[in-house]
């Protein structure tokens, strides 16, 4: 096994499920202890955490919503009580597309998406940054790469909002802490998420046919970029928002759309 982030301390939010969980599995499998976050779900959290001291790292869990300013300062107070970080992936996001949340309105899904996934990956990663200046280290946020492109319909229309937001303070935040501390953001495509698994037919075949290698994309697919990012491989990449789609072929239809 590569433990090229061995003795390294990580900080993964949203990790009880998806994306953020196959991240913090993938920085415990390259040597990093890490500190696992989610909003609910302590039962799959633990069992994510178990799984990363299998690995032969520390792993650690805390709750709390970030969509609250008081949950972003209590999942801050802690890291930084935790240990020195030398990463911190924000993978936390609102689902609106699964659960009692798909069946709120626009407005409301845009709000929720707005306080969890802009304002809390600012507030947390703002704060954190600065500690970790003089230390230096990684910090990786999650966009998404139709954010770029655009994508009809009310969920391109809120998701591609919210994301750019984040892309684009995520390059300026690599500017405000620059040099020691790089910021950069990875942009899924489609991926094989809760969402993702039980997609309509129409969306499975989108998926397939928008990615240029003819699949959906894996949640370790994105945890591998994230990797890479925080590696000492790519010290010298910065301010970069990397696509992790398969190559998107553009190929899209307005008969897809699912609203």
């Amino acid at each position: 096994m590569n433990r090229t982030l061995k003795n390294q301390s990580a900080v993964v939010t949203g990790a009880s499920s998806g994306i953020g969980r196959a991240v913090a599995l993938t920085l415990a499998g390259a040597g990093a202890n890490v500190l696992l976050h989610a909003r609910g779900s302590a039962d799959a959290l633990g069992e994510a955490a178990a799984q990363c001291r299998g690995l032969g790292v520390a792993a650690e869990t805390v709750l709390a919503d970030l969509g609250d300013p008081a949950g972003c300062d209590r999942l801050i107070e802690a890291a930084l009580a935790w240990r020195p970080i030398d990463i911190w992936v924000h993978c936390a996001g609102a689902d609106v597309l699964t659960g009692d949340a798909a069946r709120l309105s626009f407005d409301q899904k845009l709000e929720l998406l707005w306080r969890v996934d802009v304002q809390g990956a600012i507030r947390c990663c703002r704060a954190v940054g600065r500690q970790m200046r003089e230390r230096g280290g990684a910090i990786v946020t999650v966009g998404w790469d139709q954010a770029a492109h655009g994508m009809e319909g009310e969920s391109g229309e809120m998701f591609a909002t919210v994301k750019a937001a984040v892309a684009a303070f995520s390059r300026s935040l690599a500017k405000s802490l620059a040099p020691t501390v790089r910021v950069n953001c990875v942009a899924p495509g489609w991926i094989a998420t809760a969402w993702g698994q039980n997609a309509p037919p129409a969306w499975a075949a989108r998926a397939r046919r928008e990615a240029l290698v003819g699949r959906w994309g894996r949640p370790e697919d994105v945890a591998n970029a994230v990797l890479y990012l925080v590696s000492p491989a790519a010290a010298f990449v910065n301010a970069q928002v990397l696509e992790v789609n398969g190559g998107f072929s553009g190929a899209s239809s307005l008969a897809d759309r699912a609203d």
